[in-house]
């Protein structure tokens, strides 16, 4: 199933289910008991939003070989895991703004896990059994900042940094879908996420064991190679195989605004 946030002109935010181009509402949160109510709006008639507004969200680095290579930096040999704010979410659609601190900002497509069930200490064979479903994320990350900071909180933290979407797709395989992005139509991320480091299993076995993990919570499972500068007026194309495209355009806080 396919799962959405969404928003008419006349009603408030609400869970919805998406099917051949139509959209219907959720009786209630998809992270407990729903029904599937009738399909009754066009999807090119709505406002996709955020598809989930997570309680954490844990990003991983480096858990694709050929990304750790072009970082210059060795492979791990557990996760490395850091978090980024609530406040860095925005939707499809929505703009990523290039701060004033920065002058060299990334994109990084990822797959992300957003979890049903919660847990602590969930082992790797039974990790699936906790997963909503996944959606599409870019961890922008004003690159420049990173290597210059000992922690990337700053880096990966500031508003709009983390673009999630279209929809939350409960039944995908994601033992080997093609994961890309583009930036004004050229490819410039391209790779399968059978390439990852760590399985997802893994990952949620890991971070489990250092936090638990609440239903809603979102796990970006890191980028594959191909990160490039993002510029004012790009329009950035985020694509997982099965889930479907994220598009947000781009553009430069050109200055630090008045107290």
């Amino acid at each position: 199933m396919r799962i959405v946030r969404y928003q008419t002109a006349d009603q408030q935010a609400r869970f919805g289910w998406e099917a051949e181009g139509r959209v219907g509402p959720l009786s209630a949160s998809p992270l407990g008991l729903y029904r599937r109510l009738e399909l009754e709006h066009d999807l090119d008639k709505v406002k996709l939003l955020p598809p989930i507004l997570p309680g954490k969200i844990i990003a991983v680095g480096r858990n694709y070989p050929l990304h750790a290579q072009e970082q210059s930096v060795e492979i791990p040999e557990i996760p490395i895991i850091f978090l980024k704010p609530l406040s860095a979410v925005i939707g499809p659609g929505e703009v990523i703004q290039l701060p004033p601190q920065s002058q060299h900002v990334e994109h990084e497509v990822e797959l992300a896990v957003v979890m049903g069930k919660g847990g602590r200490w969930i082992r790797a064979q039974h990790a699936l059994q906790h997963v909503l479903g996944y959606t599409i994320a870019n961890d922008v990350t004003a690159r420049d900042l990173q290597q210059r900071d000992n922690q990337w909180t700053r880096a990966k933290g500031f508003d709009t940094f983390c673009p999630i979407g279209p929809v939350i797709e409960t039944e995908l395989d994601t033992s080997d879908v093609l994961i890309t992005c583009r930036v004004n139509g050229e490819m410039r991320q391209m790779s399968s996420t059978k390439e990852m480091v760590f399985s997802i299993p893994q990952l949620i076995a890991f971070i489990s064991s250092v936090m638990t993990l609440d239903p809603g919570d979102l796990i970006l499972t890191g980028t594959p190679s191909g990160v490039s500068e993002l510029k004012n007026g790009d329009v950035l194309e985020s694509e997982i195989e099965g889930i479907g495209i994220l598009r947000n355009s781009v553009t430069s806080q050109s200055s630090i605004p008045p107290p």
